[in-house]
């Protein structure tokens, strides 16, 4: 068909764009381009199914289910498929008898071929599924077998009905019993009365001889005599051949008949017989495929389902475009004239009958004969018990399985006694899976009978899995009534989005102009998609009751069924646990009274000591499920106990058993959405619950208790307290004093010998700690107690003794700072090395809505570091809030010893310590500026020291950040903190302190807001302004970098200032307004760097010197050209720190007059220089130029390439090369023709190296860039090249060409050829052909041509099969004489 890696893909695109082509077939006036008359379509659509038969392979699942998807999506689009004259022109070319022949013959060749992808478990009921890919997550096989069957004409089915019947009746594949049961259920269902006869009744009657005369179970109820013919019975088993055959008929025979309906009336007898016999063998595989063909006998005669589905009704009206005959009319659900109501089976009065009369002999029956064996022991040996109750209950699953909600649900209860009985069948949502059939006294009836067997067995066989699982899924039939309905509809659907892909039409259709309100589908999807809405009605019909009247409660008979499934839910096996909670939290979830009982009794055991480890992982289990937990945000006292449950519970020894509790807990933390309003008024009135104040003291004394129990059931107390605490914050009933003493306690535990615990109280006194009472100019009233009592406690912890020199102390812990990467990790506060991932997910904070810091993260944020943490800056900014003055006394005597140690991480602390004081303006911040912060900041500054330079350069930009939402309002010590960084340092400092303090100021620029700035930071501004400029020459290169970072942002504080103040004049100094205007630092910047280019390119030093001087850096001797090299590299560093900081925009005029500095200076001498200069050209390449600097830029570089330094033409083309992608829809033609022009000129230059590079700048512009001056240029380049190779052949090689010449015309040749790569236009072949006729040429003309055309053949490999037609033979062969290599004996 195509390449083995195209094949899904070929073939899944013709099956989406089959009803185009049916469309555009039909149509009158088919909107052809490469197909050009319909049948040219009708062909296509012909070779199409013609080739899919190849696809059916074994070996190549997603080939296989492509071309079953191809085939359904061409037969949804025919009304019926048959031999007469009338029938598509395609398939009457196809032959659709011989097609239909050849397609089963290779069905069932795959189908014997399937081998099943997974094992199956033989001591569990088997399901149908031979787990092969056909049938396993995606519905095409069957989709297709449907919708093949359905469209075929009567003739053709009962053609295709005895092939399909001969195969299944002479062939047993166990290894493909779903898929043969599927195809005739297929059959089934587009033909019952005909499939009966051919392929149930064979079946039937099959089963029925197989199983005479075989050993059978007599599950009598006489004592000695049926024991003993039991026992005896059971010597004798089923000998494999036969059992794998009955098995094999009887799952064949439970998939066919699910769609049989009323012609399983006329097998009745035959039915019975065959199920009875399957439960009576003594097989439990035989007794598991009897179970299938129960539940399947039982839907298909009380459901409703749809009949005829995919059969197409004949419209009255005329086809809109004249095919109706051939073509069906797809219709839309929005639109109920477009759509014909489907047919469904409705049960009869002898369906029904006989679905009670099956009710009677496996449903009741079975209940008694499982009463019996609970109450009555008459089997002597354990083993044949256990038989005995396996089957029983697989009788009573099957029928419950097979009903479903046609069983009456069980009667709710009435609340209060007095109230009348009132009728309980009404419905809040219409929907029924089928006729009613026995009543809700059967369904109480057997819901009292198996808790009596569920008891039984928890007592006597509590170690065998199989009965229990059995029991349990009773269980859930019986009490969640709707939920099998809802496994169907959560199945179906996910297969029904995969089927319904292909097979949309879209509202808007431009082929025939028949346009409608929605997607169009054709009938049997419309159909299937009503049957499906219909299954997820039935489901949900009952399920709302108890919401919606709060008279009702649940039945009676259903609170046992609860507790013997919570029971369960504690097994010692996880299989039985898992299945049991599974069941349990659907039952908690229709009925929640039941969920606060659960908790109650399942806190218990995890209170116990005594519990074994299995009731703690299933306890866990339950109390895990969101709706346990989501109820607890509602119910106090369920609520208290899960809390006191959970906390009390570390006296569990087991690994599983506390891995168990902390998932949990984990999970708690997450589904945790804060606690109901209502829950403080009602948690004290509410029985059994213990005060909202008992419940956090117990808590917090928990929470206290570092010795007598594991450290992490102290974290998770913490946990819960911070929780309590911020749900009850906005409760006015809770008491002030308790959120008060919770932020004194965690910020003790800021001390804590923990590290989980001192990271919680992070998060926690970010939360709790609002920080307004000590604010500069906020009032506070003189009535607010709970704002003093809050005081009052914080004070009296921080006025402990050495209390900041502790929690310092403690919290440097938490920055881990390797030696190999000086950076810790962020957003785990350094606590990756110590802190499990359960640890971390209790410490993180999930609802921690503080704004993050910075406010505008940019890469100047780097100057941060990983190790400050503004987290903990807000703690103690917060915390001089709330206290005042005494924090700043009593920190003062910490911060100065941390300050001017040498371990980082408490200088860290340190740094985030005076960022949080300097930015929290209380009152008698301003003096205590003065006294002693700005003393410890010059110190800061001036220590020499480096390591800690990011987090001191933090702590600065955290402490003039902007204050407020937006942060427009300046803080108190901004200008201090501006001024003691403008301070002159001393002569006898190093370089390290001088890039230090220009760092530093770097980022305190970084958080001045330009449009809002006063008179004070402008004419901080200018003064530091001039001082940058004084120093851009600085000796150390470190120092140059920091003045080039300083100078970028300051320059473009001052342009967007002065862009703001244009449009809102604001009172500043008349004298440094009217100076910034001028804008003289402009003109000095420019100035200097034009200067010092020229002067660099026109030393006679920069090419060639030896160093003979006593003083030398990098080879210059001459101290005027090292300024100049030093002043242009800060230039540099001022364009790298613009274009990465998106400053630029501001700047873009000094930008473009340094363009060619950085084009010109990338290979020099000077390897620094020329490193900055390539650093600044890869970040300045890709910047969009408006159009006010466009002209300048296009100028500069057209000089550029036209420079005597080959290497500054060379540096041009790769400048414009980015420069022509990024400006292609700015730049104005006459722009791009000069710029193409300039290119072309490079083609023929003196130096190799810019020739080649040209050519590769060119085949670049021609793949993206102008069509017309593309198309001009390869015009231009094979009309010389051809002129060249003509007049070099017939004058042998004497054209008087140089070889530049001949060398720029082979490679604008090449470029052309490059241009086209994986595509073949016409005017490639003649261009190919001809470059390749230069392969004479010597070097550098041959290494050209043999490279063009060697990429030319790497990039057309994969078609080149179909590309080389586009080629004659003289062409081929002169490509083929260029890769032939050269041979020695030639």
């Amino acid at each position: 068909m195509t390449a083995t890696h195209q094949l899904k893909t070929a073939v899944t695109s013709v099956a989406y764009v089959g009803r185009a082509l049916f469309l555009a077939s039909f149509s009158s006036s088919p909107q052809t381009e490469d197909l050009h008359t319909a049948d040219s379509f009708m062909d296509f659509l012909a070779i199409s199914l013609s080739n899919a038969l190849l696809g059916l392979d074994a070996n190549d699942p997603p080939k296989t289910l492509a071309t079953m998807q191809l085939i359904g999506s061409i037969f949804s689009n025919l009304s019926v498929v048959g031999d007469d004259v009338d029938g598509p022109p395609f398939l009457q070319s196809l032959a659709i008898s011989e097609w239909l022949d050849e397609f089963f013959c290779r069905l069932f060749s795959l189908l014997q071929h399937l081998e099943p992808t997974s094992v199956m478990n033989e001591g569990m009921q088997t399901a149908i599924a031979s787990g092969t890919f056909l049938v396993q997550d995606n519905p095409y096989y069957f989709c297709m077998l449907e919708i093949l069957l359905g469209k075929l004409s009567k003739p053709l089915f009962n053609q295709t009905l005895k092939k399909i019947s001969r195969f299944v009746n002479k062939n047993i594949l166990p290894g493909a019993t779903a898929e043969v049961g599927l195809l005739c259920c297929a059959c089934v269902h587009s033909n019952a009365e005909d499939s009966a006869i051919h392929l149930i009744k064979p079946m039937l009657q099959s089963v029925i001889s197989s199983l005479q005369g075989t050993p059978t179970y007599d599950f009598g109820r006489n004592n000695t005599a049926s024991t003993k013919s039991l026992y005896a019975s059971l010597q004798a088993t089923i000998s494999p051949a036969l059992e794998t055959a009955v098995e094999y008929h009887l799952k064949v025979l439970a998939v066919a008949i699910s769609y049989a309906g009323p012609q399983l009336l006329q097998y009745k007898d035959d039915l019975k017989e065959a199920i009875a016999s399957a439960f009576k063998a003594s097989s439990w595989k035989v007794n598991g495929a009897g179970d299938h063909v129960l539940r399947s006998l039982l839907g298909s005669l009380v459901l409703y389902y749809p009949v005829e589905q995919y059969k197409c009704l004949r419209r009255s009206q005329p086809h809109p475009f004249g095919a109706t005959t051939i073509l069906e009319e797809w219709g839309c659900s929005k639109d109920e004239n477009d759509i014909s109501s489907p047919k469904w089976h409705i049960p009869g009065k002898e369906e029904r009958v006989l679905a009670n009369e099956l009710l009677e002999l496996h449903f009741q029956a079975a209940l008694d004969d499982l009463l019996h064996i609970c109450q009555k022991k008459n089997h002597v040996d354990v083993g044949n018990e256990k038989e005995h109750l396996k089957v029983t209950l697989l009788r009573i699953y099957s029928s419950l399985q097979g009903v479903m909600t046609c069983l009456p649900d069980m009667r709710p209860s009435q609340r209060c006694k007095g109230m009348n009985d009132q009728d309980y069948s009404f419905f809040l949502i219409a929907g029924a899976a089928g006729s009613p059939v026995g009543s809700s006294e059967m369904r109480e009836k057997a819901a009292q009978q198996i808790h009596m067997a569920c008891r039984y067995l928890l007592k006597e066989r509590s170690d065998d899995s199989i009965l229990l699982i059995l029991i349990i899924r009773i269980i859930d039939a019986l009490a969640n009534y709707g939920s099998l309905e809802y496994e169907d509809w959560s199945n179906h659907i996910q297969a029904w989005k995969l089927e319904s892909a292909s097979i949309i039409e879209p509202p808007c259709n431009f082929i025939n102009s028949s346009h409608a309100r929605g997607k169009r589908r054709p009938r049997w999807a419309l159909t299937d998609k009503a049957y499906l809405h219909n299954t997820w009605r039935s489901s949900q019909s009952t399920y709302h009751k108890f919401r919606t009247d709060n008279t009702l409660s649940p039945s009676e008979h259903l609170v046992p069924l609860m507790e013997d499934t919570l029971d369960l839910s504690l097994h010692s096996y996880e299989t039985v646990r898992l299945h049991a909670a599974r069941s349990l939290s659907k039952i908690i979830k229709r009925w929640p009274p039941f969920i606060s009982k659960s908790v109650s009794v399942i806190a218990e055991y995890l209170r116990d000591p005594k519990a074994p480890e299995h009731v703690v992982l299933g306890s866990c289990a339950i109390l895990g499920t969101q709706t346990v937990l989501r109820h607890l945000t509602m119910d106090a006292v369920a609520f208290s106990s899960f809390l006191t449950g959970l906390l009390a519970s570390s006296h569990h020894e087991s690994l599983k058993a506390q891995k168990a509790i902390t998932e949990l807990f984990v999970k708690y933390n997450i589904h945790f959405s804060g606690i109901s309003r209502n829950f403080f008024k009602n948690f004290d009135t509410q029985k059994g619950g213990t005060g909202f104040d008992d419940l956090v003291s117990n808590i917090t004394s928990l929470s206290f208790d570092t010795s007598g129990m594991h450290w992490r059931y102290n974290l998770m107390a913490n946990r819960v307290l911070l929780l309590l605490a911020l749900s009850s914050r906005s409760d006015s009933s809770v008491p002030d004093k308790l959120l008060n003493q919770t932020a004194g306690h965690f910020l003790r535990n800021l001390r804590s010998q923990l590290p989980q615990s001192r990271m919680l109280a992070v998060s926690a006194l970010n939360s709790l700690l609002q920080g307004a009472p000590h604010k500069v100019n906020i009032q506070v009233p003189s009535n607010n107690l709970s704002m003093d009592s809050s005081v009052g406690v914080l004070s009296q912890i921080i006025q402990e003794e050495n209390f900041f020199i502790e929690t310092m102390s403690c919290l440097s812990h938490v920055h881990v700072i390797s030696d190999t990467d000086s950076s810790a990790s962020k957003g785990t506060h350094g606590a990756s090395s110590f802190q499990s991932v359960t640890d971390k997910a209790i410490t993180i904070f999930y609802f921690d809505f503080l704004a993050s810091w910075p406010r505008t993260p940019s890469w100047m944020s780097l100057y941060g570091g990983d190790t400050f943490y503004s987290s903990f800056a807000r703690i103690f900014k917060r915390l001089a809030q709330e206290c005042g003055k005494p924090v700043l006394y009593a920190i003062q005597s910490a911060l100065t010893d941390f300050s001017d140690a040498e371990e980082r991480a408490k200088q860290c602390v340190a740094a985030e310590a005076l960022a949080g004081i300097l930015h929290s303006d209380i009152n008698g911040l301003s003096e205590a500026w003065d006294g002693w912060m700005m003393f410890q900041l010059e110190k800061v500054i001036t220590a020499p020291a480096v390591e800690s330079i990011p987090e001191w350069a933090a702590c600065i930009r955290y402490a003039v950040t902007g204050k407020g939402k937006y942060g427009a309002r300046i803080p108190i010590l901004r200008q201090r903190i501006l001024d003691c960084l403008a301070k002159p340092l001393p002569q006898t400092v190093t370089s390290n302190v001088v890039a230090k303090r220009y760092t530093f100021l770097s980022v305190a620029l970084v958080e001045l807001s330009p449009p809002r700035m006063p008179a004070e930071e402008l004419e901080f501004l200018d003064k530091l302004l001039q001082e940058l400029l004084e120093n851009m020459s600085h000796p150390s290169a470190q120092v140059r970098e920091a003045i080039g970072v300083a100078l970028s942002v300051l320059c473009s504080n001052l342009r967007l200032f002065m862009m703001y103040s244009s449009k809102h004049p604001q009172r500043v100094g008349d004298n440094v307004l009217m100076k910034l205007r001028a804008e003289e630092w402009v003109k000095v910047l420019m100035e200097r760097a034009s200067e010092s280019a020229i002067n660099i390119q026109s030393s006679s030093q920069l090419d060639g010197f030896e160093t003979s001087s006593d003083f030398h850096e990098n080879g210059f001797a001459n101290t005027e050209a090292k300024t100049d090299i030093r002043r242009l590299e800060t230039m540099f560093h001022f364009i790298i720190s613009s274009l990465k900081s998106g400053r630029s925009s501001f700047l873009l005029d000094i930008i473009v007059e340094l363009l060619y500095p950085i084009i010109s200076l990338q290979e020099t001498s000077h390897k620094d220089l020329s490193t900055l200069a390539k650093a600044s050209f890869e970040v300045l390449k890709w910047r969009i130029l408006p159009r006010p600097f466009l002209e300048h830029a296009v100028s500069v570089t057209l000089s550029s390439a036209t420079d005597p330094n080959w290497r500054t033409r060379s540096a041009s083309l790769s400048y414009l090369r980015t420069f022509m992608y990024r400006h292609t829809f700015i730049l104005s033609s006459s722009e791009k023709l000069q710029i193409w022009n300039s290119i072309e000129k490079l083609l023929v230059d003196n130096q190799v190296e810019v020739r080649e590079h040209a050519a590769g700048v060119l085949a670049s512009l021609m793949k993206g860039g102008d069509e017309e001056l593309s198309r001009h240029f390869q015009g231009r380049a094979y009309s010389e090249a051809q002129l060249i190779y003509r007049k070099r052949k017939h004058r042998k090689m004497g054209s008087g060409h140089s070889i530049a010449s001949v060398h720029g015309a082979v490679l604008a040749l090449a470029a052309s050829v490059l241009s086209a790569p994986y595509d073949m236009p016409s005017w490639l072949p003649d261009h190919v052909t001809l470059l390749a006729r230069f392969i004479t040429e010597p070097s550098p003309v041959k290494s050209a041509v043999t490279k063009a055309v060697a990429e030319f053949r790497r990039t057309h490999a994969d078609t080149w099969n179909i590309q080389k037609d586009s080629f004659t033979e003289e062409q081929l062969e002169v490509l083929a004489d260029t890769s032939s290599s050269s041979s020695y004996f030639a």
